[in-house]
């Protein structure tokens, strides 16, 4: 990802409600991968794989370089740690209500 882009929060969640983007980001999380390849493992078509590819790129997920005639995707991590980091903002408050509603529990219980 560019430094001058930013993550949209709400283009990468939308990409990541399909399944079948979300198959193709564990095909390329691995390094980068051509269309081909990724249509193929996905069983999808290259056109529909390339449709979810640029859907993914937008999204801030997925980044595509050129390799002479190739042209290979690999996973944004940056995008991704932008989802993560969006994601975890809903833990703190979650686990503190988790262990005040256990500590809430352990007293009833022994008093």
């Amino acid at each position: 990802m560019s430094a001058e882009a930013v993550p949209d929060m709400d283009l990468a969640l939308q990409a990541l409600a399909d399944k079948n983007r979300r198959a193709i980001l564990r095909i390329i999380r691995t390094g980068a991968r051509p269309v081909g390849a990724i249509a193929e493992e996905v069983g999808l078509s290259q056109q529909t794989t390339s449709h979810h590819l640029g859907v993914l790129g937008k999204a801030g997920l997925a980044v595509g370089t050129r390799e002479g005639t190739r042209h290979l995707f690999a996973l944004d991590t940056d995008g991704l740690a932008a989802v993560r980091s969006y994601l975890d903002d809903f833990w703190p408050g979650k686990l503190a209500d988790l262990k005040t509603a256990i500590e809430s529990r352990e007293d009833e219980q022994h008093g």
